[in-house]
């Protein structure tokens, strides 16, 4: 008997100071070159499912942080149409993913804006293309 939810699954995390130094070495600067290729990928259409699964993997880039599988619990729950995606990202998802991209790199910049910027990261593939994982 299911009550529905997400379970995580096991992970395995590099440790924080190993996350830290690529942080300060590599990260910040990777993950701006890597979320400029996502985004032209995405507005070309051909390159949307290599952009999509670029933006799935700023987390890693950015932090080395890996996301949790999820084991997804529906009770009934769904995802929007292909449709209605599409027609989100046609009219609403290329531009809007390049603004809220360029506010969530500009706050990993600030450092004390890198917890949002984390969240808005985490956001990216719903603002894009309602995609909800």
């Amino acid at each position: 008997m299911s009550r529905g939810g997400l379970v995580p699954a096991m992970s395995d995390q590099r440790s924080l100071p190993v996350r830290a130094v690529w942080f300060v070495l590599v990260g910040w600067w990777l993950t701006g070159v890597w979320l400029s290729i996502a985004w032209l990928l995405n507005v070309t259409i051909i390159g949307i499912p290599l952009g999509i699964k670029m933006i799935n993997r700023v987390p890693l880039v950015l932090s080395l942080k890996r996301r949790e599988t999820l084991v997804e619990e529906r009770d009934g729950g769904s995802q929007h149409s292909l449709l209605v995606r599409a027609v989100w990202f046609l009219l609403v998802g290329w531009w809007a993913s390049g603004i809220w991209t360029g506010v969530a790199y500009t706050l990993t910049l600030t450092i004390v804006g890198i917890p949002l910027a984390v969240w808005m990261y985490n956001q990216l593939p719903y603002v894009v293309s309602l995609y909800d994982y």
